[in-house]
């Protein structure tokens, strides 16, 4: 039985009258599923980096919650996204990590697609040694594609199908950004790793937001990097975040640093920005490298967070760029004994969602704001429907 929708009244309040999220919003698996639809799948969300599936011919199965995709480099060197079943019976096509020599096979009944998704053969489909039917138009039973889009080295996806094209979608953050719409290069194996935290994937958007919790969970960071160092990033509706007006490049033990992006305007010499893309995507630039962190939402009181770092050049310093991972996951890992306690403290019956911090907490409120805006229009879109 679905839960009463809940009330987001007082979300959407100005900031110094605001309370956050109801808690069902983080522990109910009803609110979890509407949130899946709202928030996940009618907009753009990350899914993966290209760098998943480097090579032609590459594919990897993904779960995006609870949906079976496929993410694979096509003939043509194009990556593309499809759910992850065979149009016959519904087969899972490809259950683990491998690359496509020839066609994708259905292990059910040998059903054939090529990489780019055209249903190829269908030994038998007419009877023994007949593989065609009048029945069966092969051209309109290829696999289904699912809308993508990259950006960042991210693969974005609209589940849907029904998000303004993600250029125009999120065209201020593009533009924002356009000193790094260039070639990325993923660091390799030791530039990327995961966290499982227990935690809603809303308390990471939330935490990663602000710059208000530097001085306690992160004092290495703010011993350089300080508190009155940052400033908020808030676009209504679309992404929030913060910047910081003093950088330091990782340095290796010989002096050596990262070569910097190509350019570049004077203020990335000493700054840095971290945004959230809503809804699932946290991003970092840096004069030298950036990287992206995608969550895996696997329930309401569960996340994957995926981290990938990226460089202006192919090839990067070994050393340096070990570094460079182990130093921003010490980072990431001091993060997750808070986003944690917040889901904890969720289960307590009493609270209303908390206050906001009129001065320091401008980011969080404005996701929350998203959140219930999303919300609100998809109820009202469902209410009118009836």
């Amino acid at each position: 039985m679905a839960s009463a929708p809940t009330d987001l009244s007082n979300v959407r309040r100005p900031i110094t009258e605001a309370h956050g999220l109801p808690n069902a919003h983080y522990t109910d698996p009803a609110v979890f599923e509407e949130e899946k639809h709202a928030l996940l799948f009618d907009g753009w969300a990350g899914l993966a980096v290209t760098a998943d599936v480097a090579e032609i011919g590459d594919a990897i199965p993904l779960s995006f919650l609870g949906m079976p995709l496929l993410l694979i480099r096509d003939r043509q060197n194009t990556v593309r996204v499809f759910q992850n079943i065979c149009r016959h019976r519904g087969m899972i096509l490809v259950d683990q990590p491998r690359k496509i020599e020839g066609a994708i096979r259905c292990p059910y009944h040998s059903w054939c697609y090529a990489t780019d998704g055209k249903l190829v053969s269908t030994p038998h489909v007419g009877g023994p040694g007949q593989n065609k039917h009048d029945g069966i138009d092969r051209a309109l039973l290829g696999l289904v594609e699912v809308r993508s889009h990259i950006w960042m080295g991210v693969v974005w996806i609209n589940v849907s199908g029904d998000a303004p094209k993600f250029e125009d979608a999120n065209a201020k953050l593009l533009e924002r950004w356009a000193e790094f719409d260039k070639p990325l290069f993923h660091g390799g194996g030791d530039s990327t790793f995961t966290l499982d935290v227990a935690c809603n994937w809303k308390l990471a958007v939330e935490n990663y937001c602000e710059s208000y919790h530097l001085p306690w969970v992160h004092p290495g960071l703010n011993s350089y990097s300080r508190l009155e160092d940052h400033y908020h990033i808030e676009e209504k509706g679309l992404y929030s975040g913060q910047g910081t007006l003093v950088y330091r490049q990782v340095t290796g033990p010989k002096g050596q640093v990262f070569p910097d992006f190509d350019g570049l305007c004077d203020k990335w010499d000493t700054a840095a920005e971290y945004i959230t893309a809503f809804p699932n995507v946290l991003l970092g630039v840096h004069r030298d490298h950036a990287f992206a962190i995608i969550l895996e939402p696997l329930g309401p009181e569960k996340t994957r967070e995926h981290v990938h770092l990226f460089y202006p050049v192919a090839d990067t310093d070994d050393t340096l760029r070990k570094l460079n991972a182990t130093q921003w996951k010490e980072v990431f890992v001091e993060d997750i004994f808070v986003v944690e306690g917040m889901q904890r403290g969720r289960h307590a019956v009493s609270f209303d969602g908390g206050r906001f911090s009129p001065a320091m907490d401008g980011p969080t409120h404005l996701f929350h704001d998203w959140v219930a805006e999303r919300l609100n229009a998809r109820r009202a879109s469902a209410q009118a429907a009836e």
